[in-house]
């Protein structure tokens, strides 16, 4: 069962990245002491860059065990290995290159150079996908797996477009009505770079916390549509629920046509 949506306005883009760090480094501190590994999915963008950047410059990201974390991707673009307009590119200049990750544990999408199409990346993203979830299951029979096609995730971030759409799935689009399946090839995105390769909604939806972080007032009408109760494939955005939490972390830019009553205004990074 998906939890309903949870929001915290901050008052600027900063203090946004800010917060989403702080959250995200307690969060895999809670994780890592019950499990002892974690797993993020993380996202593009440029609130999903500056949370990553926050998370390197916080005294406090030296509290996670980094070579014990597990890295994901929403989505990506499918462009050469170090195109710097790919999101795994900017990850690790924001955060994975500046901390000891273990390489064996960052999972990036192929690239062009890998693969001849968006739908090969894809393919093999959902083998990869596959795999990690069958090790997990290897090595702890009793862990809690809402999907055995799907390693756990315990944060997936999110950002959101003008257009409400998430990871690289586009309002009426094939992508957001994808089922079946854990990954999707996307070969006519309305922005570029048109082709991509993302994690299905119904993969996203398999995450114990899902966090969308919005800043901006040209995605105030996407935030008042989705958590309005939108349909999701109109507004992807109103689909992408956690397991366990559902968080819309946003600036107040992208508050303004947000419906009061969702306004959560005593809700902590430590929740």
């Amino acid at each position: 069962m998906s939890a309903e949506p949870k929001v915290s306005i901050h008052p600027s883009q900063a203090s946004l990245a800010a917060a989403v760090a702080a959250r995200l480094i307690t969060r895999l501190v809670d994780v890592q002491s019950e499990r002892g590994t974690a797993t993020v999915v993380l996202t593009g963008g440029s609130i999903g860059t500056a949370a990553l950047e926050a998370v390197a410059e916080s005294p406090a990201h030296t509290a996670v065990d980094w070579a014990n974390v597990h890295f994901w991707w929403g989505d990506e673009r499918f462009l050469r290995a170090e195109d710097p307009e790919r999101n795994a590119v900017q990850a690790r200049a924001a955060l994975l290159d500046r901390i000891a990750v273990d390489p064996v544990k960052v999972h990036e999408f192929g690239s062009k150079d890998e693969f001849p199409d968006e739908d090969a990346a894809a393919a093999d993203y959902a083998a990869q996908l596959g795999a990690a979830a069958q090790a997990e299951l290897a090595a702890d029979e009793d862990l809690d797996q809402p999907d055995a096609r799907l390693p756990r995730f315990d944060v997936l971030l999110l950002g959101v477009g003008p257009d409400a759409h998430v990871a690289s799935l586009f309002p009426e689009m094939a992508g957001i009505r994808t089922r079946g399946a854990t990954t999707v090839g996307v070969p006519d995105a309305p922005k570029p770079p048109p082709q991509r390769v993302s994690l299905t909604l119904e993969a996203i939806n398999t995450a114990q916390e899902v966090w969308l972080s919005v800043s901006g007032s040209d995605k105030a009408g996407a935030v008042g549509l989705a958590l309005a109760g939108a349909g999701h494939v109109q507004v992807p955005a109103a689909g992408a629920r956690g397991l366990k939490r559902t968080r819309w972390l946003i600036d107040q830019d992208a508050a303004q046509k947000l419906p009061g009553r969702l306004i959560d205004h005593d809700d902590e990074a430590t929740d």
